[in-house]
């Protein structure tokens, strides 16, 4: 199957998302509600056979935060992306676990690195940091009393991060 041919078979069963423009991958963009419909699609249509997560992690745009999935399928040769936007003050998601287990600990490094909450994870606790750190390290703007910047840096954190438009509004 092209990335055509993939792209209108997913939309002919999922016609309202979005694609996001000049990615590398097939890059859908996921209502949070459709998440677990969509990536249960994926997993179990015989076309669509995804059978690996790649990688999941999140990104923070200081206004939303996004989940970032990619899977791909062995045995049909193809890979797509999944976005889903989450508001920054309470990204929780759906866990993906109970389809692909591998993403057992993708999801639980993104937990401990961007706070973001897979709801229904089998053992979602820190995997990289200490069980008493506090906060996540990888948000904008992110800050520990042990961490101080170089001595030549005048840089204001913030005015190095794009104003990026809000999918959320």
């Amino acid at each position: 199957m092209t990335q055509e041919e993939l792209q209108s078979y997913i939309l002919q069963k999922y016609p309202g998302f979005k694609l996001e423009p000049l990615a590398h991958d097939l890059t859908f963009l996921v209502p949070a509600e459709q998440y677990i419909p969509f990536c249960t699609f994926l997993k179990e249509d015989p076309s669509m056979a995804f059978q690996n997560v790649m990688s999941l992690t999140a990104t923070d745009y200081l206004d939303y935060m996004q989940v970032v999935v990619h899977i791909n399928s062995y045995s049909q040769k193809h890979r797509i992306a999944i976005k889903v936007t989450l508001d920054r003050e309470n990204p929780k998601i759906s866990t993906i676990t109970h389809l692909w287990p591998g993403a057992n600990w993708h999801e639980r490094e993104t937990y401990d690195l961007y706070g973001v909450l897979f709801d229904k994870h089998p053992d979602l606790r820190r995997i990289l940091l200490a069980d008493d750190w506090e906060g996540y390290p990888m948000r904008k703007g992110y800050t520990h009393w042990n961490l101080t910047p170089m001595p030549d840096d005048v840089t204001e954190v913030m005015k190095d991060y794009p104003t990026v438009p809000n999918p959320l509004g």
